[in-house]
């Protein structure tokens, strides 16, 4: 266990979560973007700006309900920097861009793409700003025009076409969608209840697009298949009462279960699911599991060790076997300020309950 660390003794509330800061995503952003990777809190200019992290930064930014100038600087930054890595003809994003401020890849409907969706979707659907919402629509649009051969990139494009239709109607949002949650696909039968031979990364966001689609586009069965398939996957990735996500290397069926590299982006992925299954069926139910996901960032993780550094307010960039890696990239710590997001929005719904 790493030395100066601060163990958590059970049990945590939710008044021990603090407000999202936002001190550790700004050390990471520059004049072009957000630097992706850091040593301890240092960012690593040599490994230059991704589309998949930037298009973190502004979906987290457009979930800000009152941003400060910093946040809103951030967003129009971080906009910018998509609106250049996209071709506009295809719809498809380049991902990698050097500190030297040249392209490594050219246009394709990778994860990135997905995930630019995502964000897209979401600063169109949320931003306070309207020239953001605009923009965002915008590309958001051109984007759209396109479809992966990767589910999960379907998946998170699908989860920004959700945001936007829940801002109003957009045939060409529902369309993705609903094409989104078609790769995706039902869930098997038990004891194996996914649609994947395996568990891997962002296996939550499988479930979301597809309570979204069922919860958008009228269709109680796909909903029904949604919720089911997260509710397994939360037991699933119960250890001793607490989140044990899914770690580097996966899981499948048949094969004892290994709990380390446990990643940050896995415990928000459970917070947004979560959310978004308690926001489309009104079930309290689904605090338990969205708790678990706040929590894990808290101390309650298989360590019992806090993932996150209080005086840079970046997040740790893994839960290992030894300990947490104290690297405080620019994934991990938006997953920290999104899941923080939903703590508060928590803490509002239960002090306003009647």
């Amino acid at each position: 266990m790493t030395a100066g660390l601060r163990l958590v003794p059970p049990p945590i509330q939710l008044t021990d979560a603090p407000p999202p800061d936002w001190s550790h995503i700004a050390r990471l952003s520059d004049d072009t973007g957000l630097l992706e990777h850091s040593r301890n809190a240092i960012v690593r200019r040599e490994h230059g700006y991704c589309v998949d992290d930037v298009s973190r930064g502004l979906l987290v930014a457009s979930r800000e309900p009152q941003p400060t100038g910093l946040v809103v600087r951030l967003a129009e930054r971080y906009l910018a920097f998509l609106t250049h890595a996209q071709d506009s003809s295809s719809g498809a994003f380049r991902n990698r861009f050097s500190y030297g401020r040249t392209w490594e890849d050219s246009p394709s409907f990778g994860d990135w793409w997905g995930r630019a969706l995502w964000g897209l979707g979401t600063a169109a659907a949320r931003s306070t700003v309207p020239w953001i919402r605009r923009e965002a629509l915008n590309a958001f649009l051109i984007g759209c025009r396109g479809r992966s051969s990767w589910p999960r990139a379907m998946a998170f494009a699908g989860l920004g076409a959700a945001e936007v239709l829940r801002s109003g109607p957009s045939p060409e949002a529902a369309s993705l969608l609903g094409d989104a949650a078609t790769v995706i696909g039902l869930p098997g039968k038990a004891p194996w209840v996914w649609p994947e031979q395996s568990l891997t990364y962002a296996n939550p966001c499988l479930a979301e697009v597809l309570i979204s689609a069922g919860d958008l586009l009228g269709d109680e069965d796909l909903l029904h298949a949604g919720l089911r398939s997260l509710a397994w996957l939360c037991r699933e990735q119960e250890h001793e009462g607490h989140l044990s996500t899914v770690p580097v290397g996966g899981w499948r069926p048949g094969v004892a279960k290994h709990r380390f590299d446990q990643q940050p982006i896995e415990a928000a992925a459970v917070a947004d699911a979560c959310a978004t299954a308690l926001a489309a069926t009104g079930d309290p139910r689904w605090e338990g599991p969205l708790w678990q996901a706040i929590a894990w960032f808290l101390g309650d993780n298989d360590q019992q060790i806090i993932m996150y550094d209080p005086l840079t307010g970046g997040c740790y960039d893994g839960l290992m076997a030894e300990g947490p890696n104290v690297n405080q990239g620019a994934e991990s710590t938006l997953a920290l300020v999104s899941t923080l997001q939903h703590a508060r929005t928590l803490a509002t719904h239960r002090a306003t309950r009647p």
